[in-house]
């Protein structure tokens, strides 16, 4: 039933419970072994949205259920495609709570999944992953969660019949009337494209209708994967996450079209505004989504759908073509490095097509403002609001899932520290994924958002780690760079190379401004 549903690569850290499971793995199954399960989830995570597939993880009972919990908290947030299976204590001992026993098992992983099941009987488990899987996969997608006794996998059981995907949906007629009406009328239309374009693999359908608008195109705040060519002439930049700021980047339209993202998704608040944001009409293929919005017009609709609905129905424009965003010149070189003259060095070096990751809390803006990510489909990856240390286990998923595709990750030292663990397991697996550490030897994300006038905050100081001693004890090759002049041949070195390889930058610790 696995292998009809597509699910033979497995990540997982196995236990005792799992071993039912386990015994007399498959030739053409493959079993991708992390040292911790946070890491695990995060990598299962990267693999499903590289390689536009479902993905299977494997836990143990609710120790390891609890260790994976914080990246089942970013699947949820990145609306990934992934079943949970999760083991769990022989059903006669369950009673008098055994060692190793997960107690209300379902309600564990709550309330970050789509559904959640023990089955009653064994032999209801593979109807129970073929649900969860159907679950899963149906739009919204989203992790869900299977807690399966250890000696349920000795049971004989029927097979399950083969169903074929339940498909997206499309918008309500007059909702796309609306829609259509208000955009001929627009004088100053705007586009607000978020991570749900690229899910659908519907960036090539965003670009030609935001070109067919004549629209002013937006990325919305904390977007886990790339919505848009940044690159791209109407292409005017990322709405901060916060209200204020949002509000006011938009007050220049007279409508605006929210594609496939939260509308809208902030960290901080600096108050609220005095002004009011421009009519939306607001797409999504996720209910909750459009019931939690406080203004506008919801069309609940997969995002590819809703473009070719309202395409059909526009008029000519005859509005200008607007401009987007200008860039500020290449940084200097100097001495101590900075975040600038490495995002610039990257966008020297790499493909257009390269898939990168991103967890840089303190040099986002840097990364947009000198490293556009251009690819067409899942260009970028990162955590929309989810758990720290998503970055370098995602790259070593995401290089699994897309063996064709060159994968770069851009980390943060502190972030990187969360699933340092993850390296061993891009070395166990030959993995060419380029990791590139930018140390500024603190949490700064943390010292930025104090605000200047904070006295100086305990905990933030992470001085001295040793990232290429730390990778090359996990069999992974390095660079390390402490001067300028070294940054480009280590980069040029390190993406060529077909073994996984970690570029350590030391940076100026002076912090930049997040947003």
């Amino acid at each position: 039933m696995l292998r009809s549903l597509g699910l033979t690569t497995i990540f997982g850290n196995p236990g005792t419970t799992e071993i039912g499971f386990l015994r007399g793995f498959p030739n053409d199954f493959r079993y991708v072994l992390g040292l911790q399960e946070s890491v695990v989830v995060a990598m299962a995570d990267g693999y499903a949205h590289a390689s536009g597939r479902a993905v299977l993880v494997n836990l143990h009972s609710a120790g390891g259920v609890g260790h994976g919990l914080g990246h089942l908290f970013t699947a949820y947030r990145n609306n990934t495609p992934m079943i949970v299976l999760a083991g769990q204590q022989v059903r006669s001992l369950m009673p008098s709570e055994p060692f190793l026993g997960a107690l209300d098992a379902t309600t564990f992983p709550r309330p970050y999944v789509k559904w959640a099941v023990e089955p009653a009987r064994p032999q209801d488990v593979p109807g129970a992953i073929a649900q969860a899987h159907r679950v899963a996969t149906q739009p919204p997608y989203g992790p869900v969660f299977v807690s399966v006794p250890v000696d349920d996998w000795d049971i004989a059981c029927d097979p399950q019949p083969e169903r074929p995907p339940v498909p997206g949906f499309g918008p309500d007629p007059d909702a796309i009337a609306g829609l259509v009406a208000a955009l001929n009328a627009a004088e100053r239309p705007a586009l607000v494209v978020g991570p749900g374009v690229d899910a659908e693999g519907a960036i090539q359908d965003a670009v030609a209708f935001a070109e067919r608008v004549r629209a002013t195109v937006w990325t919305s705040p904390m977007a886990w994967r790339s919505c848009f060519p940044e690159d791209h002439p109407q292409f005017a930049g990322f709405l901060p996450p916060e209200e204020r700021g949002t509000t006011e980047a938009l007050q220049g339209h007279d409508v605006v079209v929210v594609l496939g993202a939260p509308a809208f998704l902030y960290h901080v608040y600096r108050g609220a505004s005095d002004l009011a944001l421009p009519p939306l009409y607001l797409v999504s293929d996720d209910e909750q989504v459009l019931a939690r919005a406080r203004v506008g017009v919801g069309i609940r609709s997969g995002v590819r759908a809703a473009i070719r609905a309202v395409t059909g129905g526009l008029a000519e424009p005859i509005r200008p073509v607007p401009a987007g965003r200008t860039r500020r010149p290449r940084p200097p070189e100097t001495t101590p490095i900075t975040a600038e003259w490495v995002f610039a060095n990257l966008a020297d070096e790499l493909d257009e097509n390269v898939l990168l990751v991103e967890e840089i809390p303190s040099h986002l803006l840097v990364r947009r403002e000198y490293l556009p990510v251009r690819a067409s489909r899942t260009g970028l990856l990162s955590t929309g609001g989810g758990a720290l240390g998503y970055g370098l286990p995602a790259a070593v998923g995401a290089a699994i899932g897309a063996p064709d595709r060159k994968v770069v990750a851009v980390l943060g030292d502190g972030s990187s520290m969360y699933s340092i663990q993850g390296l061993w397991t891009a070395a166990r697996e030959h993995l060419p994924v380029t990791f590139v550490v930018i140390d500024n030897a603190k949490y700064a994300a943390v010292e930025i958002l104090s605000g200047p006038e904070s006295d100086k905050l305990p905990g933030v100081e992470l001085g001295g780690i040793d990232f290429v001693a730390l990778a090359e004890g996990m069999g992974c090759h390095t660079h390390q760079v402490t001067h300028p002049h070294e940054l480009k041949p280590a980069l040029t070195q390190a993406l060529a190379d077909d073994r996984p390889t970690l570029v350590h930058v030391r940076v100026d610790p002076t912090p930049t401004v997040l947003y």
